[in-house]
């Protein structure tokens, strides 16, 4: 066998042939916070030649079934995700679960969470309104629309009423840590999502770890049961491609990768501009029948 090495410096074993078609592993629809409806996003991804794709909005797996159902129409492969929110003390992790199984158990453990998603937009609203920002809840929801609400809805709303230019702003002004409507998420633990993401028959990876992707972050997750690290991501630099992908490596986990698409047209976080192996998805396929029988044994 040979070991191919890409232009980032990343070097995996081929254990099969690569499918035809990239592969694109992180994208979100209107069900969370992503700007195109679950057929859009497939249709996109047929366009842009993808023979896979993961649907991986926050905190939800509500747009996976429409999604696969487009995924059979137009030939593209659709592997059921999502992003969760997790937390190390008070240090956020986001967590892909990827190939997942039994999408209701997921959602019944999320619907508390999603709940506590509504108090924490109604308890910004609170505050901006406080701050003699007259934005109302209604205007966030409308933003949201069938999806999971976040601070990027409440960042559109303000957008939409003329309190700020663009989402930056919002950030920078009102709603990023440390500012003034800023309010903390509810909180879910490392340990808890992964067992989460097994129990419903998927792998877990962390998603974008960026400049954090170091040993001292990941070997503590590999005891509570993590699979793979993100390497690929548009966020991140050469070196942390190459960093993320050696450590990857070097503790035997599976290596993934995405755009992490929200609906741009053009730019980095287009679908498929992360150039995804194939292969890494026949490395995920084995995780996820091995991660399976050991639930079974």
């Amino acid at each position: 066998m040979t070991e191919p090495t890409g232009a980032d410096g990343a070097s995996y074993t081929r254990v099969a042939p690569a499918s035809a078609g990239s592969i694109d592993l992180h994208a979100h629809t209107t069900a969370s916070d992503g700007a195109r409806t679950p057929l859009e996003t497939v249709t996109a991804a047929a366009a842009a030649g993808l023979s896979a794709l993961a649907i991986t909005d926050h905190d939800t797996v509500a747009g996976v079934d429409a999604a696969i159902a487009a995924g059979r129409e137009l030939g593209v492969r659709i592997i059921p995700g999502i992003e969760l929110s997790l937390f190390d003390g008070d240090r956020e992790v986001h967590m892909l679960g990827l190939h997942l199984a039994r999408l209701p158990l997921i959602e019944d453990a999320l619907i508390e969470l999603r709940d506590a998603r509504v108090s924490r937009a109604e308890a910004i609203v609170g505050l901006l309104n406080s701050l003699g920002v007259p934005v109302t809840v209604e205007m966030v929801m409308t933003q949201a629309g069938d999806g999971a609400v976040g601070r990027p809805h409440v960042a559109r709303a303000l957008i939409a009423g003329g309190w700020v230019r663009d989402q930056r702003e919002a950030f920078d002004k009102y709603l990023g840590a440390g500012r003034p409507a800023n309010v903390e998420k509810r909180r879910l633990g490392i340990a808890d999502g992964i067992e989460l993401v097994h129990k419903a028959g998927g792998i877990a990876v962390v998603a974008h770890p960026g400049p954090d992707g170091r040993r001292e972050f990941v070997e503590p997750m590999i005891a509570q049961g993590l699979d793979g690290l993100e390497v690929r991501h548009p966020g991140h630099s050469a070196e942390d491609i190459r960093r993320i992908a050696t450590l990857t490596m070097h503790f035997g986990l599976v290596p993934s990768g995405g755009s992490d698409w929200h609906g741009a047209a053009a730019g980095p976080r287009v679908l498929g501009s992360q150039l995804v192996p194939a292969e890494w998805l026949v490395l995920q396929d084995e995780r996820v029948a091995s991660r399976r029988a050991e639930r079974i044994a």
